[in-house]
């Protein structure tokens, strides 16, 4: 089987979405090659587009660097979470084909969901935990929301939230704005942890969040050598690649 077969991962009979084809610069993640799964790809937010309202502010796809992910959650883990992972539901919000999930399978959170607007992204990652739960990697239970993060009800319980920049600032502030009573009602805390976090003075603005860090978090060299080498294959060039992500977390009660 080709990369290009081997890591769009749609349902069958479905066309390829820009970005996911050779010819679009296609290029297979170490990630997928090693565990079966198929998160690669880079498609532009113009191309995401599914009929909602939200399509014009999606940013693009594009699979979260597994050391990046990882270094962050042990970065939030020693900020005091209020509760244990075994009692905080990890929720990423624009979730794509699901590479977060997946990572965030391993840790051992009492539930992990993915909220995914674009079809055919959420019908793949439904595949991948499909894959992964076969393969024996998770270690609770993980789900596939199709949907608007903006509609999406947090679960009850301490929650951490994940945004890898998937939406612009219209769309963040919507998502917040829906949030303010149910966080104000709730006793336990809502974390946040931003990757690339292009719109961090929406949340600057909100009341009750506080932020824990800011800074840079640093891709392993296997994840650098093949982000380059992702974008380089890229036919126009529109996206670049530095061998760091630009992190933000913040803290809602507690």
């Amino acid at each position: 089987m080709n990369a290009e077969a081997k890591g769009i991962g749609l349902v069958k009979g479905s066309r390829l979405l820009p970005g996911l084809s050779v010819r679009d610069g296609f290029t297979l993640h170490p990630f997928d090659a090693e565990f079966g799964v198929h998160t690669s790809g880079l498609i532009a937010g113009r191309h995401l587009q599914s009929g909602h309202r939200h399509d014009r502010h999606a940013t693009a796809y594009y699979g979260v660097a597994p050391s990046v992910f990882q270094a962050l959650v042990r970065r939030w883990r020693r900020s005091g979470p209020a509760a244990a992972l075994k009692e905080t539901t990890f929720v990423d919000l624009g979730a794509g084909m699901g590479r977060a999930v997946l990572l965030a399978s391993e840790l051992g959170f009492k539930a992990v969901v993915g909220v995914e607007l674009h079809p055919a992204l959420a019908a793949t990652a439904r595949k991948n935990v499909r894959l992964w739960g076969a393969a024996g990697r998770e270690r609770g239970p993980m789900r596939i929301v199709e949907g608007d993060a903006v509609d999406f009800a947090l679960p009850e319980g301490p929650v951490l939230v994940f945004l890898f920049n998937p939406f612009g600032a219209a769309v963040l502030r919507r998502l917040l704005k829906g949030w303010r009573k149910v966080l104000a009602g709730r006793a336990e805390t809502v974390d946040l942890l931003y990757l690339n976090n292009e719109q961090e003075r929406v949340l600057e603005g909100e009341a009750g969040w506080r932020r824990l860090y800011l800074g840079k978090v640093t891709r392993s060299k296997v994840d650098a050598i093949a982000d380059h080498r992702i974008m380089a294959n890229q036919p126009e060039g529109e996206y670049a690649s530095s061998n760091y992500e630009d992190c933000s977390m913040w803290r809602y009660g507690g």
